[in-house]
C-alpha cells in the first residue's frame, strides 16, 4: 500500500544551517499494517509524514501509494487517498463551519463534484450515524460551529473526517499529544476502534512509548533522519519501554535525548 524507496531530504543545503532531515529511508506498509514511529526530537518523523502527504518533495528517492508513483504529485491531489490527523486539534477542521459542513467537505474529498445538493437526507443520516459511533453526543449537535467544540471533541471529529472515506493511507501525526490524559486516552481508543473496523493502513508518529507499543502491529524507531530499528509484529509484542531505550543505546552508543519520548513513558 505504501512504498518509500531510498528517500533523502536536506534543508538549507550548502549553507551553515544545513540539516539532513531524512537519509536513505526505505519503508513499506502492506494493506492493513499499523506502524508506529518513535524517536527523539529532530529525528525526522514529521518530515517523513510531510513527504508521504506531499507537503514536501524528497530530494532523492520515490514514494508509491497503492502501486502509483506519487513522488511528484502535489498535496491536494494526494488528499484523495490520504487521511491525516495533526497534533493541533485546531488543524484539519474549519472552525467557522458547522460539524455537518465539515463532514460534507471531508466526504467529498475522494469523490467527483457535481451540481447537486450538498447534504441530502441519506447523507445527513450517514453523518449522524458516524458521529454517534464516537459516543460524544455530537450527532445531536450537527449544526454547531466546530470552533465551539472542546479539543478532544474536535480531535475526535478530525479522526472521523480523516477516516470515514476509508483512505488508502491514514497518517496520525502525534494526534493525542496536545490533549489532557483522559481525552488522549479517548482518542487512542477511538483510533484503535476505527482503524480495526475499516482495516486502514496506518502510520502513526508518537512520542509516547507506551502508546507506540500498545497500538499497531509494527514499530520503527528513527534518529537523525534514519530508521535505526524496525520491529515486526512478533518482535513488537515482546518489547517493553525499557528494552526500547536499551536498544537505542546499543545501536547509537548513547542515551535517547531526554525529551517527551522519556516524559511520556
Amino acid at each position: 500500500m505504501l512504498q518509500m524507496h531510498s528517500i533523502g531530504k536536506i534543508f538549507n543545503e550548502t549553507t551553515p544551517d544545513e540539516k539532513i532531515a531524512l537519509q536513505n529511508i526505505s519503508l513499506h506498509l502492506n494493506k492493513g499494517d499499523f506502524v508506529t514511529v518513535i524517536g527523539s526530537n529532530g529525528a525526522g518523523k514529521s518530515t517523513l509524514m510531510n513527504v508521504i502527504s506531499g507537503v514536501l518533495s524528497p530530494d532523492v528517492g520515490s514514494v508509491e501509494i497503492n502501486g502509483q508513483n506519487v513522488t511528484n504529485l502535489p498535496e491536494y491531489k494526494r488528499s484523495r487517498f490520504i487521511g491525516r490527523v495533526f497534533q493541533d486539534p485546531m488543524a484539519g477542521t474549519a472552525p467557522t463551519m458547522t460539524i455537518e459542513e465539515n463532514l460534507a467537505m471531508a466526504y467529498s474529498r475522494n469523490k467527483s463534484r457535481g451540481l447537486r445538493k450538498g447534504v441530502d437526507k441519506d447523507r445527513k443520516e450517514f453523518f449522524r450515524d458516524s458521529l454517534a459511533s464516537l459516543h460524544l453526543g455530537l450527532e445531536g449537535r450537527m449544526n454547531a460551529k466546530v470552533g465551539l467544540l472542546s479539543g478532544g471533541e474536535r480531535q475526535a471529529l478530525s479522526l472521523l473526517m480523516a477516516t470515514f472515506t476509508e483512505p488508502s493511507i491514514l497518517l496520525l501525526d502525534e494526534h493525542t499529544a496536545a490533549l489532557d490524559p483522559s481525552r488522549a486516552q479517548l482518542i487512542t481508543e477511538l483510533t484503535k476502534e476505527i482503524v480495526q473496523k475499516h482495516g486502514l493502513t496506518t502510520l502513526m508518529v508518537t512520542h509516547n512509548m507506551k502508546q507506540a507499543l500498545d497500538l499497531g502491529n509494527r514499530l520503527i524507531m528513527m534518529d537523525k533522519g534514519e530508521i535505526i530499528l524496525e520491529a515486526s509484529e512478533n518482535e513488537k509484542s515482546q518489547l517493553t519501554i525499557e528494552q526500547l531505550l536499551k536498544e537505542f543505546q546499543r545501536i547509537k552508543g548513547e542515551q535517547m535525548a531526554n525529551d517527551r519520548a522519556l516524559l511520556s513513558m
